[in-house]
């Protein structure tokens, strides 16, 4: 893949970083977030939330490391098929994912309000 591709698929996560609501983007506080290509081996993932999420952060929380979201572009591109509006669509649900679980809302809470 060329760097062009690569720098293409970052700035899709970009631009659905760009379309939180400006009152989510100042909520989150010390978190990278990341591309790769694949997930570790074994893991079938499009992206992963690893830290403490927000609401679960106390007083011993400070000068923590970052929390990292990273969103796998190799696996991403796969289920899209080669469709731009779909991968664009995916990056975008990945990113909120990945955010959601920043915030501490879990997999089956994103089913039981239906954004899973």
């Amino acid at each position: 893949m060329s760097e062009t591709e690569e720098a293409a698929f970052d700035q899709l996560v970009s631009y659905a970083l760009d379309e939180l609501p400006e009152d989510i983007r100042g909520l989150m506080t010390n978190v990278a977030v990341t591309v790769e290509d694949e997930p570790p081996p074994g893991r079938n993932l499009l992206g992963l939330y690893q830290g403490v999420p927000w609401g679960r952060r106390g007083p011993g929380y400070a000068g923590a490391l970052p929390d990292k979201i990273t969103i796998y572009r190799l696996p991403l591109e796969r289920v899209s098929g080669g469709d731009p509006e779909q991968l664009r669509f995916l990056v975008r649900r990945t990113v909120f994912h990945e955010i959601a679980h920043h915030f501490g809302i879990s997999d089956q809470r994103l089913v039981d309000i239906d954004r899973y």
